[in-house]
């Protein structure tokens, strides 16, 4: 064979779908036959030589030539092998024909016969083709090339299941991908699930690459008791790079069309979501439905940040009708509010203005929750330098609104000063504080004082000691033992006369046994004379500081009663309080306990009691148990678990139950089977409404076709009630 002189040819390189698709059990794409290891990407700019080889070679005067068997074409990590190719020196192209394939490190075409030109781009037919980053596979019976990298398909089969599995596939009379943009469309698209159609859409639109892309969503599918077959097609708005939108009707079988959507939005200093959704004439309700929600953050500077956040429905049946579970039955009233908070170098300065819309009309008016319009809180701390003193104070000014009952300004202001002292294994901060809080009120009943005020001081020692040991002979372990000593004292004041517009008491825990007012809110300041106490030990690894145990217990004993009391709250008689402990256990490979309790001694009963027991070998691999107790309120246990069983199939479920009522309170059980290209998981729900009484279920599906889109989304929903679970593959126990 004569050597062949090598003609400039250009060979364009086909844009390849974007994403990449997680499959299981699948393993790397297997790479094409003879491809080269780790090819990269021609310099830009840059022309590579061109080599051309075969077993034999014939040449016309024209300059035309016919290469015979095994015709080889390699420029830069491009490849073009066939049978037989005929070069035309005019028109500079080469006709291909049998066992035709090219390939580059994105793509790999195989086809019948084909041409390809340096200035016309190419043509194959009867092709097939791979896409190896993906992966992803298909076939065309017509395939055409830009120049500059634009794909035209006919006839087209897509899937990114793997050679031999066909389990879903998507047909499209043709489609189109423009490289430089990253989108494709679609005309005549048929979707097809084991071989039986799911979806048909006339023309389509979708992304080609990383670059979002307006156009239809695949459809939500579910059912539930309250509204029927639900049935939602969204539509993707991409409106600029900073921000989108997201249309949504829904139809509902037994209620009508809803019309939902959301729009979010990122800047330079400001971010945030409004979404919503409108249901003209519920056939169910004979009203119109609504719900909006606004979630908005703006750094005006550094330091000052701008917050607003709101949510509003149309009537007080809203969420039993379209939320599903506790969680969304059991909204009894939404928040709207406005926040300006401003940071300085040791001092803070909030304002805020609230407000709130009750959803449960049966609850009181005189029960139902302020306004704050408006709030303003700040603080200032600072060293002052004298003896190492420490200086700090707080206020706040405050105005209540609401329909019922007693309203106006409440002013709070509490300067301290205090002294911090410690060493290797020992700390002792004693300090003095002074508060007052004064009032300005409207409402009040007659003769009543409608600008009473509040002072007094608050003294407190609080000291601690450190101690530690190697708890092993190897060293490997160490524990520590932390007792911690309050002593506090506020002589008492009558404040039978202050309203309460938003204080209370809360439970007693290790957080609340070592501050000096028992009551949260400015509206009571309890006296105290009295001595919190509690030891703590941990169990640490010694090299980490990996905590295995934290076990705590604490008390306070009352030097002398508590007089100051909440309207609805019982005196306190008691030398001392009850006893609180809790412990946390992280000592035995994938196990974890948690234990929290409150102990009445006096009448020897637990007033609280929470216990929890996991097992979590894996992110998918997950075991709770549980217990909540509260005396004369709550008894509930509680279990759930997430486990694959097996690279395909695994199970996931949850129930919450009320010892004290005799009846669950949420339940869903669940399915999953994933293979290769495909998840299809089926999940079905039933819950009480705290508000009503009534039981409510609900359906879920949700089909994923690896590397294409999804139908349903019920990841979110498993991480809320299964704790531990997690959908992302990076996440580890």
């Amino acid at each position: 064979m004569k050597p062949i002189l090598p003609q400039t040819l250009l060979l364009a390189t086909l844009a390849a779908l974007s994403g990449q698709a997680a499959g299981q059990d699948c393993g790397p794409p297997p790479a094409p036959p003879g491809a080269e290891p780790e090819v990269t990407e021609d310099a830009e700019g840059v022309e590579p030589r061109i080599e051309i080889t075969s077993d034999g070679a014939e040449f016309g005067r024209s300059g035309e030539g016919r290469l015979l068997g095994h015709v080889v074409v390699r420029q830069g990590s491009r490849t073009l092998t066939a049978e037989t190719a005929t070069f035309n020196a005019e028109t500079r192209d080469f006709q291909v024909e049998g066992s035709v394939e090219y390939r580059d490190p994105r793509l790999l075409v195989g086809g019948d016969k084909g041409n390809w030109s340096s200035t016309a781009g190419g043509v194959f037919t009867g092709t097939r083709f791979e896409l190896p980053e993906r992966p992803a596979r298909g076939t065309a019976g017509r395939l055409q090339l830009t120049p500059n990298g634009d794909l035209g398909l006919e006839d087209v089969l897509f899937t990114t299941c793997p050679a031999g599995n066909d389990d879903w596939l998507l047909l499209a009379g043709s489609i189109d991908i423009d490289r430089e943009a990253q989108q494709g469309t679609g005309r005549d698209v048929k979707l097809e699930f084991l071989g039986v159609p799911i979806l048909y859409l006339p023309w389509i639109s979708f992304p080609a690459g990383p670059a979002r892309k307006s156009g239809f969503l695949f459809p939500s599918i579910g059912t539930s008791s309250r509204s029927g077959f639900e049935f939602g097609i969204p539509y993707y708005f991409n409106l600029a790079t900073n921000y989108d939108a997201r249309f949504e009707p829904r139809y509902l079988s037994r209620r009508g069309l809803e019309l939902g959507g959301e729009f979010r939005y990122l800047t330079q200093r400001s971010r945030g979501k409004l979404d919503g959704s409108f249901l003209p004439s519920d056939d169910l309700a004979n009203r119109d439905r609504s719900y909006l929600h606004l979630d908005h953050v703006t750094d005006l500077t550094d330091r000052l940040r701008l917050t607003a956040a709101g949510e509003n429905v149309s009537d007080d049946q809203y969420f039993e009708d379209f939320r599903s579970g506790v969680e969304g039955t059991s909204v009894t009233q939404v928040e709207r509010h406005a926040g300006l908070q401003w940071l300085g170098e040791g001092w803070r300065v909030e304002a805020l203005a609230q407000d709130f819309q009750v959803i449960d009309q049966r609850i009181d008016a005189l029960d139902r929750p302020y306004a704050r319009l408006p709030q303003v809180v700040g603080s200032a701390r600072g060293r002052l330098g004298l003896l190492g003193l420490h200086a700090e104070i707080e206020g706040e000014a405050v105005y209540f609104d609401r329909n019922a009952g007693v309203t106006g300004a409440r002013l709070d202001l509490a300067p301290r000063l205090s002294l911090p002292l410690g060493g290797a294994g020992w700390f002792l901060e004693p300090s003095a504080a002074w508060r007052y809080t004064g009032y300005a009120l409207d409402g009040t009943e007659a003769g009543a004082d409608d600008a009473p005020s509040r002072d007094a001081p608050i003294l407190a020692l609080d000291a601690g000691l450190v101690f530690d040991r190697l708890a092993t002979r190897d060293g490997r372990l160490s524990q520590t033992l932390e007792p911690r000593v309050l002593y506090t004292y506020i002589p008492f004041r009558d404040q039978a006369d202050l309203p309460v517009f938003d204080t209370g008491l809360p439970d007693l825990d290790l957080v609340q046994l070592f501050r000096s007012n028992r009551y949260v809110g400015a509206d009571r300041l309890g006296d105290a004379n009295q001595l919190a106490y509690g030891i703590t030990t941990r169990l640490l690894q010694t090299d980490s500081g990996r905590q295995f145990l934290a076990a705590t217990i604490g008390q306070k004993v009352y030097l002398q009663s508590p007089r100051v009391t909440l309207d609805d709250e019982a005196p306190e008689r008691r030398a001392s309080s009850d006893v609180v402990g809790e412990l946390e256990l992280n000592a035995y490979r994938n196990w974890s306990l948690r234990l929290a309790t409150q102990y009445d001694t006096d009448a020897s009963s637990t007033v609280l009691s929470r216990f929890g027991l996991q097992y979590r070998a894996a992110r998918d691999k997950v075991v709770n148990v549980g217990y909540r107790y509260r005396e004369g309120r709550i008894e509930q246990w509680e279990a759930s678990a997430a486990w694959r069983f097996s690279p395909r199939w695994s199970a996931f479920g949850s129930r919450v139950y009320s010892l004290k009522d005799d009846q669950g309170i949420d339940a869903f059980l669940g399915v999953e089977y994933a293979s290769c290209c495909w998840r299809l998981r089926l999940v079905g729900r039933r819950y009480l409404s705290n508000r009503t009484g009534e039981q409510d279920t609900s359906l879920t599906v949700q089909l994923e076709l690896n590397g294409l889109s999804s139908v349903g989304n019920t990841d979110a929903f498993l991480e809320r009630g299964i704790r531990g679970y997690s959908a992302d593959p990076e996440s580890l126990p």
